[in-house]
């Protein structure tokens, strides 16, 4: 298995003209040459957080389509799928037959009740150890028919079960679903949600070692005979995602949404150059995604005040993009991250976007775009007031008649110049140089061979300009994007 480094797409389901067969309509129809792989974010029957809490990973939800959708779609491009390792919904088969019968259910044991921990359960001081992203405990209080109380552990929203992966039943009932997804035509199974998956009373629960790499190891060992590798969802301070990479696992490029803002709103290369040289190699990058802008991850990376100077900023230039819509008001208790589309945090500025995705696509890895980044989406206040759920901000659903229209705009077309450049130029495949600049510019350079790319950019003016040569004329060109 080898992924094209080219740029990928992340989409909901339904979220470009409303199933699995207009998504794939629009890959083919404007896409073909933008992107070389898409993320399709969950497709599962699900009862909560947008597909996120699955009942069954053994079918697509009819709302979307068929797994023939999801084949055809892979068959075309390099497809990601998900896994959500961490939990269960609680509308399943499985944890509404251990609802009924409690010890006496043939799941019992795929579930972490506080029983197992002992007579007295789980002392509140080990419990305020727990880390969590919600403010509440980490656990449901379920009433069973006969009245009985009992708590399970719920790391996030009460329709998500966490599942025991220190079980051997919850392996073996898991694996088949596992080995199904490996030999589907998906590359890649993501793991949503997977440092949440080691439960070890008196600690903080998360990316415990060693068994995180055992459970890694085993999950990954599932897929690999039949060329399909794992990704690791970990939204942290990024020592986590160099963990990974050292241990040989594809990670994620979640403190780069921050950096760049940092970058374009101070006009300073500083930080994100510090990064650009130390960061994993072997990882996705992204701008925006279906969550909101992380915060926690770049802890480490910029200081206190310049992390809360760049929050101010992203609020004061997000349009709209109100403090109210990351907190409970708007059903979103993660104080991690902000709500934003990726154009309306940089205030709807078309050079400052095309500035941004430029250095995203310079960066080491492969490159993700969500696809209302794609489309230069601003924040769905309509959307946001009618669900009340703040990350709806960033998760407008799209009509065909809709992309007809914003695939056109002067933006999206630049953007998707962009693209195609990333993906066909040979420079791509090589390594990264960082030039000595003034702090107010910022100098990339991809080289492989004879075959060298040059991106400059003027962080005042957010003036982006290409440096190659031209295949056809074999002239060295320079283009203002």
């Amino acid at each position: 298995m080898k992924l094209q480094n080219k740029v990928q797409l992340i989409s909901y389901p339904d979220s470009m003209g409303g199933n699995l067969l207009a998504l794939h309509y629009c890959l083919r129809k404007y896409l073909r040459n933008a992107i070389g792989g898409v993320h399709i974010l969950p497709f599962y029957p699900s009862s909560a957080d947008r597909g996120f809490a699955p009942l069954t990973y053994d079918a697509v939800d009819p709302l979307f389509g068929s797994w023939e959708d999801v084949e055809k779609i892979g068959e075309d491009v390099d497809l990601i799928i998900d896994f959500m390792v961490n939990h269960i919904s609680r509308q399943s088969v499985w944890f509404q037959d251990y609802l009924e019968k409690g010890a006496d259910s043939e799941y019992a044991d795929m579930f972490l009740s506080f029983n197992k921990f002992g007579p007295d359960g789980i002392s509140d001081e080990n419990l305020a150890k727990v880390y969590t992203r919600k403010p509440r405990p980490p656990y449901l209080e379920i009433q069973r028919p006969d009245g009985s109380i009992e708590r399970v552990w719920c790391t996030f929203d009460y329709e998500q079960i966490d599942l025991d992966w220190s079980s051997p039943l919850t392996r073996s009932l898991l694996r088949n679903t596992l080995l199904r997804m490996g030999r589907s035509s998906a590359k890649m199974i993501r793991l949503d949600a997977f440092a949440y998956t080691t439960v070890e009373i008196g600690t903080n629960c998360y990316f415990r070692e060693p068994a995180v790499w055992e459970l890694l190891d085993w999950l990954r060992d599932c897929v690999i005979p039949f060329d399909t590798d794992v990704l690791p969802e970990v939204h942290e301070e990024s020592s986590y995602q160099h963990k990974l990479s050292e241990h040989g696992f594809w990670c994620y490029d979640f403190s780069l949404p921050m950096l760049v803002l940092h970058t374009l709103y101070h006009h300073t290369n500083q930080r994100l150059i510090s990064w650009l040289k130390t960061c994993p190699r072997k990882q996705f990058t992204t701008l925006d995604t279906h969550d909101g802008i992380g915060i926690v991850d770049v802890h480490g990376l910029l200081t206190e005040e310049e992390i809360e100077r760049t929050v101010n900023g992203l609020y004061e230039k997000g349009s709209n993009a109100k403090e109210i819509y990351s907190g409970p008001d708007y059903k979103n208790l993660d104080i991690y991250q902000i709500n934003c589309t990726y154009y309306s945090a940089l205030d709807h500025n078309d050079d400052a976007y095309i500035a941004a995705r430029a250095i995203q696509f310079f960066a080491p890895g492969i490159p993700q775009v969500y696809y209302v980044g794609l489309l230069a989406g601003e924040n769905d206040i309509d959307l946001v007031e009618h669900t009340r759920n703040g990350r709806d901000i960033n998760r407008h659903n799209y009509t065909l008649e809709e992309i007809d229209l914003d695939i056109h705009k002067p933006v999206v077309r630049r953007l998707l110049y962009l693209m195609e450049f990333r993906n066909r130029h040979p420079a791509f495949e090589g390594g990264l140089t960082i030039a000595d600049t003034p702090d107010n510019e910022l100098e990339l350079v991809r080289t492989y061979g004879s075959h060298r790319v040059v991106l400059h950019i003027h962080l005042k003016t957010y003036k982006t300009e290409l440096t190659f040569i031209d295949a056809e004329t074999g002239a060295e060109t320079t283009k203002i994007l």
